[in-house]
């Protein structure tokens, strides 16, 4: 595509420079803070057709290609909305992307392809992920959306996970012509995009129609089965799968090893967002009640999660709902929209604060959170200043509830249970970089199970990559 548009680069760039951006709309948030549907409302076909006009078509390699670990060809995709090309648009987005409908939705594009547009220094980005998903959902609402099925080779695939890795492993593998089973130890699909996601950033129903995509391509799901309790890999090979991929994720919260960190009141992140957002009937039995706010609630962290439980909160009912962070927001590793969007609807935040002491009230629940201030010192082994605390500046702030987001790890369950699974300290699996191969023959993984935390698109471009090899092994064995 990018070849045919050769002709084209001498068009008048001046002129597409300095063109009106589109503003991407909100609802009022008097209106959003009531309910957890999507705050968003979506762009019309002219205010699309508009915003990708405004696209100056780099020359290859496009910033904003290079910047998408999927690689999009999105200065192509961006002409073709602009002549309302909006189908053709997003055929080319399926093209290297598994789930656009949802990238569009919740990549930081100010960090990766929006960020890097060249538009930036004139007077805004291009809103790329906005016409990403835009295109995505008008495919579906005109002509509907089908994943191709390749010829059957009579191969067997498990995949551990139905998160974002899982799924985009899944929709390349029977395209390939495999049988694909999933296996999710919870009782629904999705992984973070169902459960760790909240609504007013990706709706549910965006999830399931891709799901039910995968479902009428021929991928089946097993739910409420936790491989590494249920049964192991080992197992799965015995039951005639000739490859797995381990998609799982990062799911278990990182204590923060403080007094009163177990209190009634204190939840972990992962929790709080599953008994808030998820509707009862996906969620083990233990976790259908909503969790209790209070009037004041805090939120230890300052990434993304963060910023999900801070909105979350309020919607809950909070009064006051306060961030706190031992670094100042220059450091913070979460999103800037997501946090002026928490600010619009009502959240404060505190830097330089290091919670250090959860406190119980006459009911045993959580009353106060001890504080200490901190101050930055020299930058860590990734480059960040190091928080450190203040002596004899300790201070209360008072709390109904409180929830931490710190940091997340791997189940190690899986590890523990496959022998010749090699992992770092972390429990992150060891992977070949350009394969997604394990220690294990068979065996691939990708996605935050072996990098951390991350992204839903690198965990896409993870489960592309290793369909790519289990495919080239699967071959093999032939």
């Amino acid at each position: 595509m990018r070849t045919i548009l050769g002709e084209f680069l001498a068009i008048d760039r001046k002129s597409r420079t300095y063109a009106i951006a589109q503003v991407l709309k909100n609802r009022p948030v008097d209106v959003r803070i009531c309910d957890f549907d999507d705050v968003v409302i979506p762009l019309t076909a002219e205010e699309a057709m508009l915003e990708a006009s405004r696209c100056i078509q780099c020359p290859d390699p496009a910033p904003c290609m290079l910047a998408c670990p999927v690689h999009n060809d999105i200065p192509s995709a961006m002409w073709l909305i602009e002549q309302g090309e909006f189908l053709e648009a997003a055929r080319l987005y399926r093209q290297s992307s598994s789930m656009p409908e949802i990238c569009g939705r919740v990549c930081p594009q100010e960090q990766l392809c929006q960020g890097s547009c060249a538009q930036t220094k004139a007077i805004a980005p291009v809103m790329t992920g906005a016409l990403e998903a835009f295109v995505a959902d008008y495919e579906r609402a005109s002509i509907g959306t089908s994943i191709p099925i390749g010829e059957s080779t009579g191969k067997r695939v498990a995949i551990i996970g139905a998160g974002p890795a899982g799924m985009a492993c899944a929709e390349q593998l029977v395209q390939m012509g495999h049988q694909v089973v999933i296996f999710e130890s919870k009782p629904g699909p999705g992984g973070l995009l169902t459960y760790g996601i909240p609504g007013f950033k990706l709706p549910n129903e965006v999830v399931f129609a891709r799901i039910t995509d995968l479902e009428n391509a021929g991928v089946q799901f097993e739910f409420n089965t936790y491989i590494g309790k249920d049964k192991t890999i080992d197992d799965l090979f015995e039951e005639g799968f000739h490859a797995v991929f381990v998609g799982v994720g990062t799911e278990i919260d990182a204590p923060m090893e403080v007094p009163g960190e177990d209190l009634p009141g204190v939840y972990k992140a992962t929790e709080f967002l599953m008994r808030a957002n998820v509707e009862p009937e996906l969620l083990p039995e233990n976790l259908r009640e909503k969790p209790i706010v209070g009037k004041r609630l805090v939120v230890i962290g300052g990434g993304d999660t963060a910023s999900d439980c801070l909105r979350s909160a309020l919607r809950l009912g909070a009064e006051e709902v306060t961030c706190l962070y031992r670094r100042t927001e220059k450091e913070m590793p979460g999103g800037r929209y997501d946090r002026e969007l928490a600010r619009e609807e009502g959240a404060q935040y505190q830097f330089l604060t290091q919670p250090v002491r959860f406190i119980a009230g006459n009911d045993g629940r959580l009353k106060q959170v001890e504080c200490i201030q901190m101050v930055l010192g020299e930058p860590d082994a990734k480059g960040r200043r190091k928080p450190v605390p203040i002596e004899d500046s300790n201070f209360i702030v008072e709390a109904d509830c409180a929830v931490t987001a710190v940091s997340y790890w791997p189940d190690p369950i899986i590890m523990e249970s496959t022998p010749g699974l090699k992992t770092d300290k972390w429990g992150l699996i060891f992977v070949d970089e350009k394969t997604g191969a394990t220690s294990k023959p068979g065996v691939y993984a990708g996605g935050d199970a072996t990098t951390g935390p991350s992204l839903v698109v690198t965990a896409t471009a993870a489960g592309r990559k290793s369909a790519r090899a289990i495919d080239e092994y699967l071959s093999s064995l032939d």
